[in-house]
């Protein structure tokens, strides 16, 4: 191996290690890559045969190996299977992040696969693999000239972290990475994360000034780094293959022959509002064109006129918006959709919300359960296995569309969404709530915007089952039609703005701020002035749904499914009071009160559940009433004294005797009179009061004897 196939980089706090031409020689390109403990293959591979179909087949595949982390896999089979969230979310990542790299008419099906063969605690593995992946198509075969660099971007302790270890990534509340290709923004996922603090739980969300002076900082790096890893690889580069690129070839004269007599026809079947509506008139303006060429004796292909036609719709549906500032439903541009929202319409569930904007529709439920409902997962940066107490799934069925497709296993898209739901409630969820939330989002019409009609139904689902949040979260989606230096940014959009546009931008928050944003560009890259604009107009969005939410959440009639649980806190060192001697006190609650109860130690949270709510408040009220109890103070005993105390429990090896201040001292057989040992529990009794002396006191440790021992 030679050294110049050695490339060692420190730039935005990492320390990487690329070897090339090392491994997976037979590929279009590979690397081997290296960061603290981790080490990642990325290898490249092309099809020479380009498919026929109008788009580019890009398959990426992120794979965690369990000996990477020296560990045998779980389960029956000691293999790895089907990839996990986090495998099937980075591939996506990835795979979002390189995709606009790609020249146009680029239809050659390409896989990229990155393997993680060793793990580190402290590597964050979605930056790694997406660096990975750059270098090994960077220096491949493969006509791609560009090279990304992704930063995540955490904030601790009121500090911004260019690429915080994960042990910085648990104190952040911020998590925002951007990858990006010099100047241009490819594409951004951001969360925020809840904190507390005297009591007040904070969701941190991030205005939108704020957000773009982040993404801001964060470009700033991307172009240095991706500047650099351009010129590191350059040398390294393989000859590229000579690939004729798909051209979108039009035929001029049929789409002439169409723009001069059915203009008027196709701009009318475009303003149709509903999507049924607008497919079938315009399926009636294509037979009408196919009858019209047949009767003048031209070429009347059904194919060659549908593709036309499609090109010709996109054209008017971008001129509508751009000249005149119309959409293809008669919306103006920062316009939402109607929307209607109903709660709780389902008796036997513990929340549910059915959440109508426009042509898209969600039924959401929430589903509350004890700890032990929580999902359980591994990360291979983790020896410990994970715990996930809020779960988003999202469910997209081929009926919302229309289609005849069965359901089946969800796949990335259906994986996505719910991850993006998840990242834009969590925030405003009680973050110490002590059981497990699991939200189901069943899309049962779709025409743009799905995921964020699960956000806004989610959250009156959650409140729908009683939950305690910071506030209310709406998500609307962005679009953008750019043309030169005209552009146009849309509010709400639609299924066919989102096909002909050039952006999809989703944004999530509370009226402070925003909790959740992701974005994919199809430009190439967006202007940070572009961004500021749709940021502010989807504020304006968000905050028109939040009022109808709003509105629609005082209409909420709990469900009789619910179970009547109350959380609250007490100062953590109550709980051991609540516990009681050997758990005897908390023992009687449940008895008494007929309820569960819940503690964490470290927070002291208290989580008491029931069937009968009156019970469940009197368990409350008896608990805090131990909880307020003012602290009892040991007394400071003579030796040699004798005190008068009470049986509290026998037992084979003595007594537990409840002295004057109220603690428990052990009586050990070994200082019972002799004559007593054999019939102990026939000389003593709970409850009867018995004199004892004091022989040694060390802390709260009190050791006794009886006057008949020392006799």
């Amino acid at each position: 191996m030679k050294s110049e196939n050695i490339v060692e980089l420190e730039i935005n706090h990492l320390k990487e290690k690329y070897e090339f031409d090392k491994v997976a020689k037979q590929a279009s390109g590979a690397v081997l890559y290296r960061q603290g403990k981790a080490v990642l293959i990325a290898a490249v591979a092309i099809d020479e045969k380009s498919v026929e179909e109008d788009f580019l087949p890009l398959t990426v595949q992120y794979l965690e190996k369990s000996y990477a982390a020296a560990k045998i896999p779980g389960g029956f089979i000691k293999r790895e299977t089907k990839p996990g969230d986090f495998e099937t979310l980075t591939s996506r990542i990835v795979d979002r992040s390189l995709r606009p790299l790609f020249p146009d008419g680029f239809h050659y099906p390409v896989t990229i696969t990155i393997m993680v063969v060793s793990s580190d605690p402290e590597v964050d593995m979605q930056i790694a693999a997406l660096h990975a992946a750059n270098a090994a198509l960077f220096v491949s075969d493969v006509p791609v000239n560009q090279s990304i660099a992704a930063v995540r971007v955490g904030q601790v302790n009121t500090q911004m972290v260019i690429n915080p270890t994960l042990s910085q990534q648990t104190k952040t509340v911020l998590d925002l990475l951007v990858v990006g290709s010099g100047k241009d923004i490819l594409m951004i996922e951001m969360r925020t994360l809840p904190s507390k603090k005297d009591q007040v739980q904070y969701c941190n969300e991030l205005d939108e000034e704020a957000l773009v002076e982040v993404i801001a900082f964060a470009s700033e790096h991307i172009e240095k780094a991706s500047k650099i890893y351009a010129e590191a690889f350059g040398l390294l580069v393989k000859k590229p293959l000579i690939l004729p690129l798909s051209e979108e070839k039009i035929n001029e004269e049929l789409y002439a022959y169409i723009e001069t007599n059915y203009a008027q026809e196709i701009e009318k079947a475009i303003s149709h509002m509903a999507k049924s509506e607008r497919s079938t008139e315009l399926k009636k303006v294509r037979s009408i064109i196919l009858g019209a060429l047949e009767e003048s004796g031209k070429e009347a292909d059904k194919e060659l006129v549908a593709k036309v036609l499609e090109c010709y719709k996109k054209s008017v549906v971008r001129s509508m918006i751009l000249d005149k500032n119309i959409r293809a439903d008669g919306r103006a541009l920062d316009e939402v959709r109607a929307i209607s929202i109903e709660t709780n319409i389902l008796p036997s569930v513990h929340g549910s919300c059915l959440f109508t904007r426009g042509q898209t529709q969600a039924l959401v439920t929430a589903t509350l359960g004890d700890k032990k409902d929580a999902q359980m997962y591994e990360l291979i940066t983790d020896k410990a296995s994970q715990l996930e107490n809020f779960m988003v799934h999202y469910n997209f069925p081929g009926f919302c569309v229309g289609e005849t497709k069965p359901i089946g296993a969800p796949g990335r898209r259906e994986l996505g969404h719910g991850n993006l739901g998840k990242r834009a409630l969590e925030p405003a969820i009680d973050m110490y709530y002590d059981g497990t939330i699991r939200l189901v989002s069943e899309i049962l019409e779709s025409n743009g915007s799905s995921s964020m009609a699960t956000i806004c139904g989610g959250s009156l689902a959650l409140r729908g089952a009683n939950i305690e949040m910071v506030d209310l979260v709406a998500g609307i989606a962005m679009g953008l039609v750019r043309e030169g230096d005209r552009y146009a940014v849309l509010t709400d959009i639609m299924g066919l703005e989102d096909h002909d546009g050039d952006m999809d931008f989703k944004v999530a928050g509370t009226k402070k701020g925003i909790t959740a944003l992701q974005m994919d560009i199809k430009l190439g890259g967006i202007d940070l002035s572009v961004l500021k604009e749709a940021l502010k107009q989807a504020s304006k969005g968000k905050n028109h749904i939040l009022k109808l939410m709003e509105a629609a959440e005082q209409n909420i009639v709990f469900s009789g499914a619910l179970p009547s649980v109350e959380q609250f806190s007490v100062h953590p060192s109550k709980i051991v009071d609540i516990i009681g001697k050997a758990g005897a006190t908390i023992r009687e609650i449940i008895e008494k009160f007929e309820v569960t109860v819940d503690l964490n130690r470290d927070i002291g949270g208290v989580k008491v559940s029931g069937e009968d709510k009156e019970k469940v408040k009197a368990a409350k009220a008896h608990i805090e009433t131990i909880a307020s109890a003012p602290v009892k103070k040991q007394m400071e005993y003579k030796v040699g004294e004798s005190y008068k105390g009470k049986i509290k429990k026998v037992v084979d090896f003595g007594l537990f005797v409840e002295m004057p201040d109220g603690f428990d001292a052990l009586l050990h057989i070994s200082k019972v009179a002799k004559e007593h040992v054999d019939n102990l529990s026939e000389r003593y009794h709970e409850g009867e009061e018995i004199t004892v002396v004091v022989m040694e006191q060390k802390g709260k440790k009190v050791e006794l004897a009886t006057p008949e021992y020392l006799a």
